[in-house]
């Protein structure tokens, strides 16, 4: 049972639905979003990103319980969201020093929890890479780091969400068969690892346990995983952690996202919700770009918004509230 403020869980309500289900939306991608652009044959500048935050907040959080942002191009989105969705505000830089070994967390510079939370913020989310077979000495720093984070947090009163995206030092494609049949422990021992008390979390942001592609009868690449076994892991990763955990979408399809859910679900997973990103914006980006703003608008407006109403009637059939794993302190 994780123990927190009343400041804490009112913040965390203002994130979920009334039944303590998260459907949250994510657009806090810089790099990532600069990379689609570029794809399309299109230079991004820093008004393409902020224009697309915005036309996102604008139309997709009247769907959402909260959306997730970056200070560094998503104010003006945070500013324009509905005022119902809560507001979380990523405090990491984006992507990582690939010239010094270890993927080390970092900072975003002119940023402090004070001053996120000064911007509206009602929680604090940190994306950390993670693989607990690295050196013991690179493992140590982002242990380091992230109780100092936790701390911050706590010092503030403000709810922390940490992002935990795993990878693996000797393999370089994650989407590959070789990595799937590792992903299962990486993913379990890092929720347990970051469920200890000195990191001070108070919602784990993670990935599922298996590589769905590679589950018989479901992906589309030769099974790695039997049926059987991928909902094993599904309930080992769930019962890994005391703390709320919510899945983020990694990129995958809007259709393939919601079978994976659905398949949490029938593992007994208790996982409290998403926070999903490309999953129901991505395909908005290339009318966006080829097609100028009002394009853009038009695909937020039916096909994104089927996307998360869609999502969202997953998520409450799927998803268990994070109420029955808190308990407020004085």
């Amino acid at each position: 049972m994780l123990k927190i403020t009343a400041a804490k869980k009112a913040a965390m309500d203002r994130l979920s639905t009334k039944n303590g289900i998260i459907e949250a939306l994510a657009i806090d991608q810089r790099g990532a979003l600069k990379k689609m652009i570029k794809a399309l044959d299109e230079e991004p500048t820093d008004q393409h990103i902020i224009d697309f935050k915005t036309m996102v907040s604008k139309e997709l959080t009247p769907f959402a319980s909260a959306i997730l942002l970056d200070p560094e191009y998503g104010i003006p989105a945070a500013e324009s969201r509905d005022q119902e969705a809560g507001l979380l505000l990523a405090y990491e830089k984006t992507g990582y020093d690939a010239s010094t070994p270890g993927r080390l967390p970092d900072l975003l510079e002119d940023w402090s929890v004070i001053r996120l939370r000064e911007k509206g913020a009602d929680a604090v989310k940190f994306l950390l890479y993670y693989d607990v077979d690295e050196p013991q000495e690179i493992n140590h720093l982002k242990h380091v780091f992230i109780e100092r984070l936790g701390s911050e947090c706590l010092g503030e009163d403000i709810p922390f969400y940490l992002e935990l995206v795993s990878y693996d030092a000797k393999i370089t494609d994650v989407s590959s068969s070789e990595y799937a049949k590792i992903k299962p422990r990486k993913v379990i021992e890092m929720m347990k690892e970051f469920s200890k008390p000195q990191y001070k979390v108070d919602v784990l942001k993670v990935e599922v346990p298996v590589n769905m592609n590679y589950v018989e009868g479901i992906g589309a690449e030769k099974a790695v995983y039997s049926r059987a076994e991928a909902l094993a892991y599904f309930k080992q990763q769930s019962e890994a952690t005391h703390l709320p955990f919510i899945f983020l979408s990694a990129g995958v399809s809007a259709q393939m996202f919601q079978d994976t859910l659905a398949f949490a679900k029938e593992a007994g997973s208790t996982f409290n919700g998403v926070l999903c990103g490309r999953a129901t914006w991505k395909d908005g980006v290339a009318p966006f770009v080829e097609n100028g703003e009002e394009a853009g608008h038009n695909w937020l407006r039916t096909e994104g918004k089927e996307h998360i109403q869609q999502l969202n009637e997953v998520v409450e059939r799927t998803a268990s509230s994070w109420h029955d794993k808190v308990e407020v302190i004085e």
